[in-house]
């Protein structure tokens, strides 16, 4: 156990955990847009379109967001960044819970979106900041599975709070937001290296370097296509298991499982990648991803779907750690905030693909979507091994960087 404890979760410096903590009591709490579609319909009478679109700018606000969140990151502080998103964010549920009117409502949805996802860049730039690199993967799988605790935890809870009423569910996360903030305002100091501030004056460089930053987008593009296939198995799936004549019931125990495997087995995998090449850890989850997902394919049964569940599942836990670590290792010290931001900007984009996309596939073609899902997947695999090495160079070089700042500071 102690060699567990020691390669899992030991050694991390506690402005990490302080970090950690309040990411986790974010998502636990973080429920309050997953209802608001089904709260427009019921309560506002919207019709299911109109619901669609007002939830749909939660997605166009967190697009400019997770920007803001990172030119903020790296220009005022980590630290700061957090509290104001924090700040903002309360304030705006509380608005949400009491908001009058429908136009209202659609503003506010916005903002919050825009609010929320400023957090992501700062977050994790700050554990960059505070975590060694030898232990970043370590650092980084735990934050994915404090993200699938919180979310496992938040569905139900959120089930619940909504049979007393709608107005709880936006007072109950602006009241978790609020402690977050707490803890992050008495026990978070800023982190943004002293050097970093310096090298920002000295030159000026903006987010137009990570957009442009080649290597960087072509790792970026292979992790959208990752998030493009797991957003499958939330948006498509439900539809294909629909024509199988499955209960929406069934969905929700296949996610269930996925999310019980994540708790169960996630802390587990820093000791089972620890020393392999990042790529080829990338290469082997892609590859399990996309046979999980083409798997699908031949589903027709509740057995079936729980067997390519297990094994896109499995892909997705040993992924996590290993492309976080790899985003921190491409970001140049000066600009993490900016860098994040970029690649979180991969997920709205896929949150609209997947769907968009994914829905026109599987209409014409049927089972063939999963197979072609499938080799999509394998190409990102293959991406991963022809440009690891790359990859490598690039880091090695910025880590030079690095270290000669740390001596001349």
């Amino acid at each position: 156990m102690r060699a567990w404890y020691r390669a899992n979760i030991g050694g991390l410096p506690g402005t990490f955990w302080y970090l950690w903590a309040g990411f986790l009591i974010n998502k636990i709490g973080g429920f309050g847009v997953i209802f608001l579609s089904l709260y427009l319909v019921q309560k506002r009478g919207l019709d299911t379109a109109g619901a669609g679109l007002v939830v749909g700018l939660y997605g166009a606000g967190g697009s400019v967001g997770v920007l803001a969140g990172g030119v903020l990151a790296d220009r005022w502080g980590r630290r700061r960044t957090l509290l104001a998103s924090h700040t903002a964010t309360t304030l705006l549920l509380l608005g949400l819970a009491f908001a009058p009117w429908v136009p209202a409502i659609a503003v506010l949805t916005g903002l919050v979106g825009a609010a929320q996802t400023m957090v992501g860049p700062p977050l994790i730039a700050a554990m960059v900041d505070v975590v060694p690199e030898a232990r970043r993967t370590k650092a980084f799988n735990l934050e994915f599975w404090a993200f699938n605790l919180g979310t496992a935890i938040a569905a139900p809870l959120a089930g619940l709070l909504a049979e007393v009423g709608f107005t709880p569910l936006f007072l109950v996360e602006a009241g978790a937001t609020f402690i977050t903030l707490l803890v992050l305002a008495s026990r978070v100091p800023e982190t943004l290296p002293v050097r970093a501030v310096q090298k920002e004056a000295g030159r000026r460089r903006g987010l137009g370097t990570a957009l442009t930053d080649r290597p960087y987008l072509v790792f970026v593009g292979l992790t959208l296509v990752l998030a493009i296939l797991t957003m499958q198995t939330s948006t498509i799936l439900p539809l294909a298991m629909a024509g199988d004549h499955l209960r929406p019931s069934v969905y929700g125990l296949v996610m269930g499982f996925t999310g019980v495997l994540i708790v169960c087995g996630q802390l587990f995998v820093p000791r089972l990648i620890g020393g392999r090449p990042k790529a080829r850890v990338l290469a082997a989850a892609n590859a399990l991803v996309a046979a999980g997902v083409a798997l699908v394919a031949t589903a027709d049964v509740v057995p079936v779907y729980l067997a390519a569940a297990a094994v896109w599942t499995v892909g997705q836990m040993l992924a996590a750690p290993p492309n976080a670590a790899t985003i921190a290792e491409l970001s140049p010290i000066e600009l993490r905030g900016r860098y994040q931001a970029v690649f979180y900007l991969s997920f709205p984009i896929a949150g609209f693909v997947a769907p968009a996309l994914g829905g026109m596939s599987l209409q014409r073609l049927g089972d063939w979507h999963w197979v072609i899902c499938g080799a999509l997947g394998m190409l990102a695999t293959l991406g991963h091994l022809l440009t690891g090495p790359s990859r490598e160079r690039r880091a090695a070089a910025l880590r030079e960087t690095e270290h000669e700042l740390v001596l001349s500071a």
